[in-house]
């Protein structure tokens, strides 16, 4: 089971983030229209909870290959202009998510005297989902771009080689 939870850790923290959302906002609804008495911390938290969940749902979409791709131009080219296409637009999503990363970084160290009103968190807690969320997502658009490029050679050198036997 830990072995699982390890494999799957972006999966986990991403249901975590969720139940906790949920939970808060239940407080919050139960404490202002049952009790009469509105909690000021909760609203505050949930919209931190949902900066981090936000930022790291990307990054998921990016390791399960669940964005939005536009491939009916790339499908009339062979198989080798599809890998160069492929690598240039990993190549240009790199580079803005290194940008991005950098100017997320930038902010998140400009903002980290700041305290929130009720949490009195650092505000670097909450901006900083967008430098992890950014490193992710650059993480997995690398991972996936270099098993694409490896994982079909493979694939064929295991077809010639069942062919043979």
């Amino acid at each position: 089971m830990i072995k699982k939870i390890r494999e799957n850790y972006l999966e986990v923290t991403l249901c975590v983030l969720l139940i906790a959302i949920v939970s808060v906002t239940f407080i919050q609804v139960v404490f202002r229209y049952v009790l009469h008495f509105s909690l000021a911390w909760a609203e505050e938290l949930a919209r931190f909870l949902l900066l981090w969940l936000a930022a790291l749902a990307s990054a998921y979409a990016f390791k399960t290959k669940s964005h939005f791709v536009l491939r009916f131009f790339v499908n009339i080219f062979g198989k080798k202009v599809q890998k160069f296409i492929g690598t240039v637009v990993v190549f240009i999503m790199s580079v803005f998510m290194i940008a991005f990363i950098w100017k997320a970084t930038e902010y998140t160290i400009r903002v980290a005297n700041q305290t929130a009103p009720s949490t009195r968190l650092s505000m670097a807690v909450p901006y900083s989902s967008a430098v992890v969320g950014g490193v992710l997502m650059l993480y997995y658009i690398l991972k996936n771009w270099w098993m694409d490029w490896h994982q079909p050679q493979e694939q064929t050198e295991r077809e010639k080689q069942e062919k043979k036997e």
